[in-house]
């Protein structure tokens, strides 16, 4: 499986270290087998499953029964909750039934917006963390109310680019800016991806990792948006990690003056 990193410079959460900093997720795709090659093809290494909409009781019976998904590091939402209480039932239900205490926390606020509810969510993970989960907060691109996560204990934070399954891709790219300067966590740019150079945009502003599934599972060529996106992080990780030239007002010359023709 290709990875989106070297050895060198892994994603840690958790505790957990990864070769690849793309997570990806495993809705509206038109078969599973698009699914899977899809996912194969983003280098991926954490997959994300609702636990709403799936059978808990018989979850070897779904897709996460195919020896394929065996492969990957799991790791269960709670999409489709609207208050604390909840999203923590459906946490403590995916930690029975996958066997995992990793948790995307998701606690929206309406269906129209699909937005975070930001007091219910911080509720949420209160409680989660409090549980002994690995809480990782899907929450709007507010730098106070990821300040506040983070210091609740969450493994990671995942401000949104912009809405859940829009295509916008970065609409406040200052308020993640001023996130990645208050937060000493891993943070994840969660939802509004569209296409590659919105990944590589956020990883250039120095993210640790992207979380993304519309954008893939709804392309005309999934598996080839996958690609696409995994190479999109490569590139915005190593062009973050080399360090980009200054900006300049006024045109530089590249070439060196000294040994010119005289007279030219």
């Amino acid at each position: 499986m290709s990875t989106s990193t070297t050895p060198l410079d892994p994603l840690v959460i958790g505790g957990i270290s990864f070769g690849s900093r793309l997570m990806i997720g495993t809705s509206r795709y038109p078969n599973p087998a698009l699914m899977f090659r899809s996912i194969e093809e983003s280098g991926a290494q954490i997959v994300t499953v609702s636990i709403r909409r799936i059978d808990v009781k018989s979850p070897s019976e779904t897709f996460l029964g195919h020896p394929f998904m065996g492969r990957f590091h799991l790791l269960p939402n709670t999409s489709g909750c609207y208050t604390a209480q909840e999203a923590v039932l459906t946490a403590e239900l995916s930690r029975e039934a996958l066997g995992t205490n990793w948790i995307k926390v998701e606690v929206i606020g309406d269906d129209k917006t699909l937005l975070p509810d930001s007091v219910e969510l911080l509720k949420a993970c209160e409680t989660l963390v409090s549980k002994g989960f690995v809480v990782l907060p899907y929450c709007n691109d507010d730098p106070i109310l990821c300040k506040r996560l983070a210091a609740l204990g969450c493994a990671a934070v995942m401000p949104l680019a912009s809405p859940i399954g829009t295509g916008l891709g970065i609409r406040n790219p200052h308020n993640l800016l001023l996130i990645r300067d208050a937060v000493d966590l891993p943070l994840i740019v969660d939802a509004g991806i569209g296409t590659a150079s919105d990944a590589a945009k956020a990883m250039e502003m120095g993210y640790d990792g992207i979380l993304l599934n519309t954008a893939v599972a709804q392309a005309k060529d999934p598996v080839l948006m996958a690609k696409a996106m995994r190479l999109g992080v490569e590139a915005g990780r190593s062009a973050y990690l080399a360090g980009r030239i200054p900006k300049a007002y006024h045109a530089q010359a590249s070439s060196p003056l000294d040994g010119r023709i005289e007279g030219f």
